[in-house]
């Protein structure tokens, strides 16, 4: 769940993204999964685009070109069921498919299934898959490789899926090859809201059966359904897309490739739009963004999807093995020695909300009313590390008097790890915890190595992630609290929060079809959390994209490619 910033520009042999049908001169907020963009660039200023007529962008697509997408991290393996993170998610999803995708009201609509029927009021879902879509190289796409592609690896390693899916399902079905039957043990009122190619992409079982998933050759080379096929990955430095002529949808998509080429500065991907190396920016920092506005080569579209999941909130873990968090008082100081409000104003430039409670304000099923996560108090936050045994001498940092499971004199300090991306969060952490008598380091970690470190080695001892909730609790909240989640999947429940009552109102509202009743079930959720606080819970973030406006058909997908296009 790692918000990426993207790039992209037109030049003569690059071309632009998107997962819905092209509109006039104007972005379209379609999907509500992840946004991806691109960049063109070309070494000459002539060939790779056919040449274009006397139409307009508002008229019809233009085809040809390749589209150069800046991404922010290398995302080190190119499989997107084995992982949410945003960095994996931005650089593979334009070469699968989900069952189905989501049109802008959030509805499902076919992908690699063509129909569907819910039975059992919700307990039983049957899919009619697309005929005669075939795997990059060649094979058949079949019924086998859903049942494989959720049995071996959604199921173990996704955390979303996982974590929501995983619970409920009792079993799948293949009666043909055109046929899969998913059974649930109870109505399981999301599902098709998790089918999308980036909570549930489909991998190739020819491929993959019989190894180890998160080692298997493929994820550096992968054969998808997709829009786009595999051509080279350089890591540190790029991944390489070609169209795929035998795509399922026809006339799609226009572009003929897609670079998503490695920018891992922010800074460096503004320079690079506004100098005309890319045509899109996934995030725009605030200080640039007004000097963008003034250029009429430039549009915008502010939006709360990321690469990973939509609804995102930026977020630190307490490792609650560690001593020192087990103490309420110590995970209380902390949430109110942080003020909120800075975050939003100087790491993220106004750009998004406070976080108000522990699942996003975007998710109507679980707005929570009358619950108060401590406000930023540096006093409050003082008396209750004296309290807790974390005395002051001065102004300098606190150490340990009578502190259980911790000697005397030992020194308040802790480490904080962060994504590159969002070291930001880190130097004003450490900064305002300082205030009170908390010494802070600070680490930055590769999405892999931060993965591999916090979730599998569990070697943390606070840090800060974009937990993206998605757009049902059931999608991108469950898997962050209940038990039966804590590691070694990222990005799941970091913080090792166990709680014997949020599983069991987790477990109810996954079955609960009445809107209201889930509503009453996630307050109640929400109200326990923010009484324990096993997160800090600290902004609701969105994204500001700037593009060139001569590229268009832009979406919200992982599909983002599906349907751009530039006109010279």
């Amino acid at each position: 769940d790692d918000p990426m910033e993207a790039a992209c520009r037109y030049a003569p042999q690059h071309s632009t993204t998107g997962e819905t049908m092209p509109a006039p001169r104007t972005l379209i907020a379609a999907l509500f999964f992840v946004v991806v963009a691109g960049a063109c660039s070309g070494d000459g200023a002539t060939g790779g685009r056919e040449e274009a007529t006397d139409t307009t962008v508002a008229e019809q697509p233009v085809r040809g070109g390749t589209l150069v997408v800046a991404i922010s991290s290398d995302p080190g393996a190119l499989n997107p069921a084995i992982t949410t993170s945003g960095a994996v998610h931005t650089a593979s999803e334009l070469m699968f498919n989900g069952l189905v995708e989501l049109d802008p009201e959030g509805q499902p609509v076919a992908e690699l299934a063509e129909s569907w029927d819910v039975e059992e009021d919700g307990a039983v879902y049957r899919f009619a898959l697309r005929d005669g879509v075939t795997w990059h190289d060649g094979e058949p796409f079949t019924s086998a490789d859903v049942k494989y592609s959720f049995d071996e690896v959604l199921l173990q390693f996704h955390s979303r899926t996982k974590a929501s899916v995983g619970s409920a399902l009792k079993s799948i079905e293949t009666p043909d090859d055109q046929t899969v039957v998913f059974r649930f043990s109870e109505p399981y009122a999301p599902f098709l809201q998790q089918l999308g190619v980036t909570e549930a992409p489909i991998l190739p079982e020819h491929l993959y059966a019989g190894s180890d998933p998160q080692q298997n050759p493929a994820n550096q080379a992968p054969v998808g359904t997709g829009p786009f096929r595999f051509v080279s990955y350089a890591p540190g430095q790029e991944v390489v897309l070609e169209a795929n002529a035998d795509y399922f949808k026809a006339d799609l998509p226009y572009l003929d490739g897609v670079v998503l080429r490695v920018v891992p500065e922010k800074g460096n991907q503004v320079i690079a739009l506004e100098e005309g190396e890319v045509d899109w920016l996934f995030g725009v920092p605030g200080p640039d963004l007004a000097r963008l506005e003034g250029s009429g080569d430039i549009e915008f579209l502010e939006t709360s999807v990321n690469p990973g999941g939509a609804n995102c909130i930026m977020t630190t873990s307490f490792n609650l093995d560690r001593p020192i968090f087990q103490s309420p008082e110590v995970r209380e100081a902390v949430a109110s020695a942080l003020d909120r409000q800075q975050f939003l104003e100087r790491v993220e430039f106004g750009q998004g909300a406070v976080a108000e409670a522990p699942i996003h304000s975007g998710i109507p099923v679980a707005r929570a009313e009358g619950l108060e996560i401590p406000g930023f108090d540096p006093a409050r936050a003082a008396t209750l590390l004296d309290e807790a045994g974390w005395v002051r001498d001065g102004e300098g940092t606190r150490t340990a008097q009578g502190v259980q499971g911790v000697s005397d004199g030992t020194p308040l300090a802790f480490e904080f790890l962060s994504f590159p991306t969002f070291a930001q969060y880190g130097e004003l952490f450490r900064s305002q915890l300082a205030e009170v008598g908390i010494d802070v380091s600070l680490q930055t970690l590769e999405p892999a190595v931060f993965a591999e470190t916090v979730f599998t080695q569990r070697d943390f001892d606070t840090n800060v992630i974009s937990y993206c909730n998605g757009t049902d609790p059931a999608v991108g909240v469950r898997r962050m609290y209940t038990s039966a989640n804590i590691g070694p999947v990222p990005f799941s429940n970091s913080s090792a929060y166990r709680n014997t009552e949020v599983d069991r109102l987790f477990d109810e509202a996954i079955t609960t079809v009445d809107p209201a009743q889930r509503q009453a079930l996630y307050q109640s959720i929400q109200e326990i959390l923010v009484d324990e606080l096993p997160y800090v819970w600290l902004v609701e973030t969105v994204s500001t994209r700037a593009y060139q406006a001569d590229c268009q058909g832009f979406g919200e997908s992982g599909h983002f490619a599906e349907t751009a296009f530039c006109v010279p």
